[in-house]
């Protein structure tokens, strides 16, 4: 590595610029069998004696061949795996900025394995708030970031990248908070103007949409990511704000999210199961189409004749999470709790719990703003029937009783005989109208 970086020394004929660019295969192929062997902990302490993140200091400096600096990326990420050495490189204030600055490289491969490393390092809760203010004090991590997410086409490198964002939104909602205002402040990267035009290609909502748009037919871990960073920006009032006061007021996030939910998970012809493998992504996602619906009821695209496909899709998620726990929680379940006395959830179950609760409260939302029109249009398209508005009923109550009546007395209007059925199956209800 030292030879590649100085390669005056030992070939005066060839110029330091065009020794740098690329490696001979001879050369790659052995700094890469470090890198394979730098996975074993053994090899990576030895390195770690040997100096090699000093080494790989100069090369971040010297190199202008991208896949040497990639490579010597990769060899610290590996080694960072293991604790006591990841102590040892976060701990190092100039490897650190060295390694934040690799997020403004224009290679791919670098920026993949940089992201990596960094993941690794927010990973382990002893060096993580490390990693976390290094990032804080240095605002050029989030041009780069929001760079990376609206602009590369390379699924695997969004992937990590949003997972680095959302670890770090989960481990700090100060940052978060900073990134989410950073994009309305100021134009960010290279701009001819101050004109407005500037600002919303590196507003950290549209970058996120942006890449999920790129990831989501290609890896559904991916989309689960953005989906997840999304939901964390609803967590705070100004994140909700950012989403609902882009320039189309939210409509592209809804637009994507209803998209989702209506045409690509949890579609009719899948099993019910498929809520199990789908359960993390669809509460993300219905837990920021709640809060967009929550804050723009008066918006064009929330108006419900345009949603009553959604609510057929929240209905029909509940039909299939019963369904499901029918099968995979009435017999296990019940047995251990026979063996236990306990009724304690397990963490497939939390997680379905959750999913049950954001659906229902988007659900009792949709169902207090539905008139007679949108009613009767919704049982013409067979989105309302008996069976639908039992299951919602089924679990709406009683939590929600006053949006549950509310939507009863719209029925009576559009479909007496179905209201009336529906007050013999749920008697609570007529004792109140």
């Amino acid at each position: 590595v030292c030879q590649v970086l100085s390669p005056e020394k030992s070939e005066p004929s060839v110029t330091p610029e065009e020794a740098r660019t690329e490696l001979d295969e001879e050369m790659e192929n052995d700094i890469c069998k470090v890198w394979d062997m730098s996975m074993d902990e053994d090899v990576a302490l030895f390195l770690q004696e040997f100096n090699a993140p000093d080494i790989f200091m100069g090369v971040f400096a010297k190199s202008k061949c991208p896949r040497l600096t990639e490579i010597c990326v990769g060899i610290l990420g590996n080694m960072a795996c293991f604790q006591d050495i990841c102590m040892s490189i976060s701990k190092d204030e100039n490897l650190g900025q060295v390694l934040l600055q690799r997020l403004c490289d224009s290679d791919s491969p670098t920026l993949l394995e940089t992201s990596r490393l960094l993941l690794t390092c927010l990973s382990q809760p002893e060096v993580a708030s490390i990693w976390v203010e290094r990032i804080r004090d240095s605002p050029s991590v989030y041009d780069c970031v929001c760079f990376i997410m609206s602009s590369s086409t390379s699924v695997e490198l969004l992937v990590k990248v949003g997972e680095v964002v959302d670890k770090l939104f989960d481990l700090d909602e100060e940052l978060m908070l900073t990134w989410i205002k950073s994009g309305t402040c100021q134009s960010v990267g290279p701009s001819i103007d101050d004109s407005p035009e500037e600002l919303p290609d590196f507003k950290i909502v549209p970058c996120i949409l942006e890449a999920a748009k790129q990831v989501r037919s290609d890896s559904p871990e991916g989309l689960d990511v953005y989906m997840h960073i999304l939901q964390l920006l609803t967590t705070v009032d100004e994140g909700v704000q950012a989403i609902v006061q882009t320039p189309d007021g939210g409509k592209e996030t809804w637009s994507l999210l209803y998209d989702l939910v209506c045409h690509e998970l949890c579609q009719p012809d899948d099993p019910p199961i498929i809520v199990q493998e789908q359960k993390t992504v669809l509460a993300s996602i219905l837990s920021v189409l709640s809060a967009i619906f929550a804050s723009q009821t008066e918006q064009e695209y929330i108006k419900m004749r345009k949603n009553m496909p959604l609510i057929g899709s929240l209905i029909r998620i509940l039909q299939y999470m019963e369904g499901c726990g029918k099968r995979s929680v009435g017999s296990s379940k019940e047995s251990e709790q026979e063996e236990t006395g306990t009724a304690e959830l397990n963490e497939e179950d939390f997680h379905l719990k959750i999913l049950k609760d954001i659906c229902c409260e988007l659900l009792s939302n949709m169902f207090q703003e539905l008139t007679k029109e949108n009613t009767l249009e919704g049982l013409n398209q067979g989105h309302l029937n008996e069976q639908t508005c039992s299951c919602a009923f089924q679990n709406l109550l009683p939590l929600y009783f006053t949006s549950v009546e509310s939507f009863l007395e719209v029925l009576r209007e559009a479909d007496q005989t179905l209201a009336e059925n529906l007050e013999k199956r749920f008697p609570s209800l007529k004792v109140h109208t």
